[in-house]
């Protein structure tokens, strides 16, 4: 079989573009998952009962939930039932932060928890508020603790981005395959997708393993 990489080559700037738009959705859902995943573990950890039970029911429906459905739903359902129509992009943003967002919480969850009670005992008899302890104490150590299983939610939200492409939003997958189907190269197309995904993961996954070699007697305790 021969291979002819002419119409990737001829394509590259709409296959970048593609790849622009893959990295800002990675990025902001990335973003967005941390920032609420991290929320909603301390309104899970610290809040009261009846925050809790909203959030237990948050977090279990959506790792019940397959995210390609909460992404079909937000972007055909949601419109029906609200009357708010929503771009792709941003369809595609809501519905995978609001997926990654419980798993986050769970890895934040676990990290805060993992930190002996001794320590916030510790802090308590120093005069410390909840608030300090919380920040200065259970959270360093909880981050250091969480990086790995943070690092595999990163990587987890740029391959994601990928079932963007059933609402149409233009991102890698979407462009590839319409140079693939107009160039009926899908080998030579698909073969260079995935090695452009391989270029943004394979640094982010050893990046992380080297940084938690070396910060990781942080989290000790």
């Amino acid at each position: 079989m021969e291979l002819n990489f002419g119409p990737v080559l001829e394509s590259w700037r709409f296959l970048a573009g593609g790849l622009y738009i893959t990295i800002l959705l990675s990025l902001s859902v990335a973003a967005c998952s941390m920032v609420f995943g991290t929320l909603v573990a301390l309104g899970r950890r610290y809040g009261p009962n009846w925050l809790r039970v909203i959030l237990v029911f948050y977090i279990d429906s959506m790792r019940a939930i397959p995210v390609l459905v909460v992404l079909v739903w937000f972007y055909f359902a949601f419109p029906i039932a609200t009357g708010i129509n929503l771009p792709p992009f941003v369809s595609a943003l809501v519905a995978l932060s609001l997926n990654l967002t419980a798993y986050v919480a769970e890895i934040v969850r676990a990290g805060i928890e993992s930190v002996r009670p001794g320590q916030v005992r510790a802090g308590l008899a120093l005069g410390m508020s909840g608030v300090q302890i919380v920040r200065k104490i259970v959270l360093p150590q909880a981050l250091v603790r969480m990086l790995p299983a943070l690092g595999n939610v990163l990587t987890l939200t740029v391959k994601d981005t990928a079932i963007a492409t059933v609402i149409a939003v233009p991102e890698l997958m979407r462009r590839a395959d319409a140079v693939a189907g107009q160039s009926y190269t899908p080998v030579e197309v698909f073969t260079t997708v995935m090695f452009l995904y391989f270029l943004i993961l394979f640094p982010i996954t050893r990046g992380v393993d080297l940084l938690y070699r070396r910060i990781g007697f942080l989290g000790r305790s």
